[in-house]
């Protein structure tokens, strides 16, 4: 399997101004094989240690810091003589070691010879609570589900993507069909590496329903584990929310649809827990497409959409031959569908600012609005061939702007005001 981000490693490793790499991300997206795959083709050898199942080691780094006391208790924990030369140190789950963080700081300013990862599946929420975070003394990768492009190359599918690269419209067009068969079991398969594993090995829908299941068990096994007692109750209603909110015709969040009569302060630390564990994306409205767009956000109006694409189309339970074929009555939830894949494709881009845009009197709503290259795009969602695109119409005669984009199942066009980028390329036009 083939994840991108193993370049931005090969990468680190070479710098000389290395820092410890904390690798983000939510429970099940490949950190751990990513780190491990990595020290696999790129070291000599690999020290790794998991916190979580490594109880001898919790305390190691409670009394001091010393870099050559750490060192000797690896090597008797993993067996292997560490070198700087030669080695990568892997600290997976490394918020259940009090301190372990903290240490960072430590490596970089007394050992920067020594290749450090780190990774945690609750890191987010560590990160937030601890009181001594090496800030400046760290870097930070954050991964992701595999992207609509390391899903085709998963399923063996290079030459289909080195052609959507190519961005050659013309023969792009020719293969279109194949382009959205793949796109929509992409949508139902996700990007989850355990499923995209099984799937390209056994090309079995059901089992890849039931890996999906299992995943959306352990996440809710999870609010149970860590979070706190009091807002166990609260994360499972939002959690559970979110297929019916983005159902909607008007996606913006609201409070009241978790539960009647509910508002922002009864759910404010279960929403910030689910954003932390990296299960949920918070996408604000802008209110106009300024520049930077933080500055116009509306922090009060907002979209929530969940870490998978494939892993939302099993909270509704969406069965495949509906996603394939195609349902009359399915029409509403596959908008939702679509706008969490284009979101997810866009999110694969580094330091992209991400918003969406209404107007003053939401008779008008951009799917997405972005930051890009110095300039806002507006971007206009539609699951299907549908041409129209009034909203984006609307914007573009309030701020014209340079570039408007459309993207839907139709083909590659160019027009006077807009760009038509098929679904399944949107990944390559940025």
């Amino acid at each position: 399997m083939e994840r991108y981000a193993m370049q931005f490693l090969k990468d680190w490793k070479k710098r000389g101004n290395r820092k410890p790499l904390i690798i983000r991300g939510a429970r099940q997206v490949g950190k751990t094989w990513l780190m491990k795959e990595f020290g696999r083709t790129e070291y000599e050898q690999v020290a790794y240690v998991n916190f979580e199942s490594s109880k001898l080691l919790q305390t190691l780094f409670v009394d001091n810091f010393d870099i050559q006391r750490i060192i000797t208790a690896l090597q008797i924990e993993t067996g292997i003589v560490i070198k700087s030369e030669n080695t990568l140190l892997i600290f997976d789950e490394i918020q259940e070691a009090e301190g372990a963080i903290t240490s960072l700081k430590y490596f970089c300013e007394n050992a920067p010879q020594y290749h450090v990862l780190a990774a945690g599946s609750l890191l987010g929420i560590a990160l937030h609570k601890h009181t001594s975070f090496p800030v400046g003394k760290v870097e930070f990768l954050d991964l992701y589900p595999l992207s609509f492009h390391e899903y085709l190359l998963a399923m063996g599918q290079k030459p289909l993507l080195d052609l959507l690269l190519s961005r050659d419209w013309t023969l792009i067009k020719s293969f279109r069909e194949k382009f959205i068969q793949q796109l929509r079991q992409y949508y139902y398969i996700g990007g989850m590496p355990e499923v995209v594993l099984s799937f390209s090995d056994r090309n079995d829908f059901r089992e890849v329903r039931a890996i999906q299941k299992r995943i959306l068990s352990a996440y809710v096994q999870d609010f149970s584990k860590h979070a706190p007692n009091e807002i166990v109750p609260r994360i499972r209603m939002l959690w559970n929310s979110i297929p019916a909110q983005l159902a909607k015709e008007n996606k913006k969040f609201i409070y009241g649809a978790v539960k009647a009569g509910s508002r922002a302060k009864d759910y404010e630390l279960a929403l910030s827990w689910l954003i932390d564990c990296g299960l949920i994306h918070k996408i604000c409205r802008a209110s106009k497409p300024g520049i930077p767009l933080k500055a116009y956000e509306d922090p009060g109006a907002f979209k929530l959409f969940i870490v998978d694409v494939g892993l939302l189309g099993a909270m509704g339970d969406i069965d495949v031959k509906t996603l394939l074929e195609g349902n009359v009555i399915f029409e509403e939830f596959k908008g939702a569908l679509t706008e969490q894949y284009v979101l997810q494709q866009l999110m694969m881009k580094e330091d992209l600012a991400i918003y969406y845009w209404t107007s003053g009197t939401s008779t008008a709503e951009l799917d997405f609005m972005i930051q890009y290259t110095g300039k806002v795009v507006p971007i206009e969602v539609k699951a299907e061939e549908n041409l129209q695109a009034k909203s984006l119409k609307a914007f573009y005669q309030r701020y014209a702007p340079d570039t408007s984009i459309r993207t839907s199942m139709s083909d590659f066009r160019q027009e006077e005001w807009l760009v038509n980028i098929p679904l399944y390329a949107i990944g390559t036009y940025f």
